[in-house]
């Protein structure tokens, strides 16, 4: 493990982070690339509907991460430092209870601008990896989330020194080439032409279930939750179940609202 200093600079007292940094390239990120997709004729947004709706996504991401931590993973810590929760330069956001809030951020901007919610969801969801795969590259700088033991033959198999002198698997660039490069991609092929509303919510809900099921594999298991079924089972993987079924349930409504269309 390089080691990298998780705080990127300072200038006084203000402290900048990596981790804090990568939320930002990633909004930024999401900031561009929705303003190409509002140019398509067949989407019906502009400029200012995504600046805004990026506006609700953030307080949704931050706000429902950070509690949806606190809830499935760290109320222990929650209860002995309430004030912990505001700590978020030092990791710890979930990404379903970011995703619950970012649905219900959505929710009240769609009604609030006469859309349909699943109109919106869909609009968003390909920006959506651009964050994700940013967020992981931030879990790698910290030193945090690292992966389960490897086999010392191989390659990439990586010491990280603050944890145990044994080869373990990088599983926060697992993570980013899955839930960030690859989801990208995928979502981005999938919505380059028009699709039935639902369709696209639809493949990211059981694409993003899909891969974080898998690479919970290589990931340690949180410290003080460990496997919480079948010995095997971890609280990421019992999240992303449901997150699989959905997609496969609004999936296969959008094929066959799309069919009878």
């Amino acid at each position: 493990y390089p080691n990298i200093d998780p705080l990127a600079f300072s200038i006084g007292p203000l402290k900048v982070h990596w981790y804090g940094l990568m939320y930002l390239f990633g909004f930024i990120g999401a900031w561009i690339y929705g303003i190409q997709r509002s140019k398509r004729a067949d989407l019906d947004w502009t400029r200012r509907q995504v600046e805004d709706v990026i506006f609700y996504g953030a307080l949704g991401v931050i706000l429902g991460g950070r509690l949806g931590y606190t809830l499935f993973y760290g109320w222990g810590a929650f209860i002995d430092n309430p004030i912990s929760i505001f700590y978020i330069w030092k990791g710890g956001m979930s990404f379903h209870g970011g995703m619950l809030g970012v649905f219900l951020a959505m929710l009240i901007y769609a009604r609030r601008h006469g859309k349909r919610f699943f109109e919106v969801t869909d609009f968003i969801a390909p920006w959506v990896p651009i964050g994700l795969g940013a967020g992981r590259i931030g879990n790698f700088i910290n030193g945090e989330l690292v992966g389960r033991v490897a086999d010392p033959d191989l390659p990439w198999a990586m010491v990280f020194p603050f944890v145990d002198q044994l080869p373990r698997h990088p599983s926060q660039l697992y993570q980013a080439l899955t839930e960030g490069l690859l989801f990208f991609l995928i979502l981005w092929w999938y919505s380059s032409n028009p699709r039935p509303v639902m369709a696209v919510s639809g493949v990211f809900m059981m694409c993003y279930g899909g891969f974080r099921f898998t690479t919970e594999f290589f990931r340690t298991p949180d410290a003080h939750l460990g496997f919480i079924a079948f010995e095997w089972m971890t609280m990421g993987q019992l999240l992303s179940l449901p997150m699989i079924l959905v997609g496969v349930l609004l999936f296969h409504l959008a094929m066959k609202q799309g069919t009878r269309g």
